[in-house]
């Protein structure tokens, strides 16, 4: 008999979660689904038969991949093992299958067809850098792995620069430099921010300050998992008052208008669009006088 049937005949879709380091974090439940599931799809089938034999698990069910290129067209297939009947079991290399990793297609395939979906719990990198960062954990919001594309990343984290709430990234480590800088040029230098790095395994690490001095450190080789962390926007105690004047000082000084309100927003942590709208503002009210 096929585990977790329900009574329209069709079979139970089962997302579960995998340790992001030790297998010792898995679950009884991990290794009872492993044992007893028709199809397991895995991300990558020979990491699921490492995780299964350090569990002491052994599959009785078919073993197929379930990965980015393929997850649409395996999706369906899946989804017709699910309406004869069977049970599929969905294990992605670590966490939870559909946060950043393949699943939410099947998912929603599954949904929509009635079939019962359910989730065995499990470790997640969100939540664990999350909690360790020293950020506000009481609102938060996860925003996967930022574009490539320095264009696209830069536009995706203005639109992001006044998000209240925590924000938690994932980031390929050579890419870790390009994406501290460029979060330190929409948030603001001072925004506070940890890099949490192969999370739960032996050479955990987590860096904890300000974004400029993070995206310092990571100009150099850093290896292994990231996970980001990155407090939310809080408006300037500074009177925007003194900001404009600040800018106005430095204009004097001899430095363009732009690069004084660019430099004066990164200094105070607000947004660009803000002060240059309140430079703009008192011009034109001293012009009014």
């Amino acid at each position: 008999m096929s585990v977790g049937n329900v009574g329209n005949g069709f079979g139970t879709l089962t997302l579960a979660g995998a340790p992001i380091g030790r297998a010792e974090d898995a679950s009884p439940r991990l290794r009872a689904a492993l044992e007893n599931a028709d199809v397991i799809a895995a991300e990558d089938t020979r990491r699921l038969r490492r995780l299964a034999a350090d569990l002491g698990a052994t599959p009785r069910g078919r073993i197929v991949s379930y990965y980015d290129a393929n997850e649409a067209g395996r999706a369906k297939e899946l989804l017709d093992v699910l309406l004869g009947g069977q049970s599929v079991l969905v294990v992605t290399d670590a966490g939870m299958p559909g946060v950043s990793d393949p699943g939410y297609r099947l998912t929603r395939l599954a949904v929509d067809a009635g079939v019962r979906v359910t989730a065995l719990a499990g470790p997640s990198a969100v939540t664990t850098a999350l909690a360790i960062s020293g950020m506000a954990s009481d609102r938060f919001c996860f925003e996967g792995f930022p574009p490539r594309k320095a264009g696209e990343r830069a536009r995706r984290f203005a639109s992001l620069a006044e998000e209240e709430r925590t924000m938690v990234f994932f980031e390929a480590p050579h890419r870790l430099h390009e994406c501290l800088t460029a979060m330190a040029e929409a948030f603001g230098g001072e925004r506070p921010a940890a890099v949490c790095r192969e999370l739960t395994k032996t050479y955990e690490e987590v860096r904890r300050g300000p974004l400029r001095d993070l995206a310092e450190w990571a100009a150099g080789e850093v290896r292994g998992e990231i996970t980001l962390v990155v407090a939310g926007y809080e408006k300037t105690a500074e009177p925007i008052e003194d900001l404009v004047a600040e800018v106005a000082r430095r204009e004097a000084a001899g430095v363009p208008k732009k690069q004084a309100i660019v430099d004066v927003a990164k200094e105070a942590g607000v947004p660009k669009r803000d002060l240059y709208a309140a430079v703009v503002a008192s011009k034109a009210g001293h012009s009014a006088k």
